[in-house]
């Protein structure tokens, strides 16, 4: 019975329980989140379905249709090489995305693991690496991404890896923090009473704990990383041609933004969009997941 219990429980966390349901409804009734939940879905649609709605080659050059403007066979236009805006805006989407959830996905994996350690074990460990995280917070990410990105060499993949360095100690020091407050709780110190060993304490009574902010800053950090990706590559040190990349779309075409508008505009404006979708979508789920916010949630019974 008591198993039974505890597996009912869980399933109740993992979305099944009426706690989740009015959750879902508070979400639902935010018209800034569900914006933003609307604005996610179309660029990932967009981006899952790239290949079947592109009506050209993305990297095919065709010279003589060069810079034309919106018309009914380039509907966004074309580029300084004639190939078709539309459908590299669609491509880019594959490629933004990927770098977005790649970025903040590791830089959260690796940064959580650390922040679990050092908040967990304390004392020396947590000293080395809180230290670690201390000399990556005396850089702005971007001079540092810079450096990093232009000693690996510029590429999509160098600037992936320069972003996640730059990116984990956050991670670190937001898990950290939350273990901080949970280690001496009664519940851990019974499990420590036990027996229980610690990868065990970590994973299952810490970990679950410790998710729902980490969660909620790796919503907001797919679109900054997204944000930051182009900003590399509008620098020359990330994504190179012919790569369909937002931020280098936006580079090249910046030199014919007083004659050829919509060469530029229309990739920064994907940018925005994009992460305007993915900072509404965490603000919502954070204002949702905070405890002060308990009270409206109980209303909605």
């Amino acid at each position: 019975m008591i198993e039974f219990g505890a597996q009912a429980s869980r399933v109740r966390s993992w979305g099944f329980g009426p706690k989740c349901v009015r959750l879902w409804r508070w979400l639902l009734a935010r018209p800034l989140f569900l914006l933003g939940l609307i604005l996610v879905f179309a660029i990932s649609l967009v981006a899952v379905t790239a290949p079947l709605i592109a009506p050209y080659d993305p990297i095919k050059i065709n010279l003589p249709s060069r810079l034309q403007p919106p018309n009914s066979l380039h509907f966004l236009g074309t580029d300084h090489l004639g190939r078709d805006l539309l459908s590299r805006l669609l491509y880019g989407a594959r490629v933004s995305l990927m770098v977005g959830v790649t970025i903040a996905g590791m830089s959260c994996l690796l940064g959580s693991i650390l922040g679990l350690t050092s908040g967990y074990f304390g004392r020396m460990v947590d000293n080395l690496i809180m230290r670690v995280c201390d000399m990556f917070f005396a850089f702005p990410p971007l001079i540092l991404a810079m450096a990093i990105a232009a000693s690996l060499g510029p590429s999509l993949q160098n600037t992936m890896l320069a972003l996640v360095i730059v990116w984990w100690p956050r991670y670190a020091r937001l898990a950290r923090s939350q273990v901080l407050s949970l280690r001496e709780l009664d519940y851990v110190q019974a499990a420590k009473a036990a027996g229980a060993s610690h990868p065990r304490i970590i994973l299952r009574h810490i970990l679950p704990n410790v998710s729902s902010p980490v969660v909620v800053q790796t919503t907001l950090d797919i679109g900054q990383a997204i944000l930051m990706a182009a900003s590399l590559s509008f620098l020359g040190f990330g994504a190179q041609p012919p790569t369909p990349e937002w931020g280098l779309m936006a580079s090249e075409g910046r030199i014919y933004m007083r004659d050829f508008w919509w060469y530029p505009t229309f990739p920064s404006l994907m940018i925005l969009i994009t992460v305007l979708g993915f900072n509404l979508l965490g603000d919502g789920l954070r204002d949702a997941l905070d405890p002060r916010q308990r009270g409206r949630l109980t209303s909605l019974r």
